[in-house]
């Protein structure tokens, strides 16, 4: 019994539902290309571009082909593997083309490591195990890497922290006032007033009055 999902039964959406109208369309691949299965080509195209986080239709069908060519097993393409993956990108949720881009090598190299890791365990001899093993290996080590490149581009722009608290920097010097602290970087705000440069000055202050009555006595 197969458990692959029909992906011959057309997508209904109808525009009084919301939910369904906003899911992105299912891909149907053709002998001569692919197409997006929606009631309305134009709204189908909009939201599987949104879907993939690229801005425009020539963008979106670049995307989708080389998915296609990524999700082939042998000579043909895959349709129930091209599915999964438009599945996993839309998944991760791509923001702009940067991402589209990033994720849609994540998603390729998932499933041809996924590929080697099935080499591997049918390998015949020595020299294909050897071989698969090494490129699930290489594979298995990028994926990851993707995986950082992709949070280090989305924390890009994130905005500084503003805390307002006392900071007591090398010296013993306390900052009282607004910190605003961007990466290792401290910068206080114009008023900000340093308690160890005010302290001997009140201290002196105190000090003055009583010197001033031991002379007199001392006169008298």
């Amino acid at each position: 019994m197969s458990t692959a999902p029909d992906l011959a039964m057309p997508t209904t959406i109808t525009a009084t539902d919301p939910a369904k109208a906003a899911a992105a369309p299912r891909i149907r691949l053709l002998s001569h290309g692919f197409s997006i299965e929606h009631p309305d080509p134009e709204l189908g195209e909009r939201l599987m571009a949104d879907a993939l986080g690229v801005a425009d239709r020539e963008a979106m069908h670049g995307i989708i082909r080389q998915l296609v060519k990524a999700s082939a097993s042998g000579e043909s393409s895959d349709e129930v593997n091209l599915a999964f993956m438009i599945s996993m990108v839309k998944s991760i949720k791509p923001r702009d083309s940067i991402e589209a881009m990033l994720v849609a090598q994540m998603v390729s190299v998932h499933v041809m490591a996924m590929r080697c890791a099935h080499h591997l365990a049918n390998a015949d001899d020595l020299a294909q195990h050897d071989s698969a093993a090494r490129a699930l290996g290489r594979l298995a080590r990028t994926f990851p890497a993707q995986i950082e490149a992709l949070n280090r581009y989305r924390s890009q722009g994130e905005p500084a922290i503003t805390v307002q608290n006392v900071s007591v920097g090398d010296g013993g010097k306390a900052i009282v006032g607004n910190v605003t602290q961007h990466a290792s970087v401290i910068v206080s705000d114009k008023n900000t007033v340093s308690a160890a440069r005010n302290a001997p000055k009140a201290s002196g202050s105190r000090r003055r009055p009583a010197s001033a009555d031991a002379k007199r006595k001392a006169q008298a």
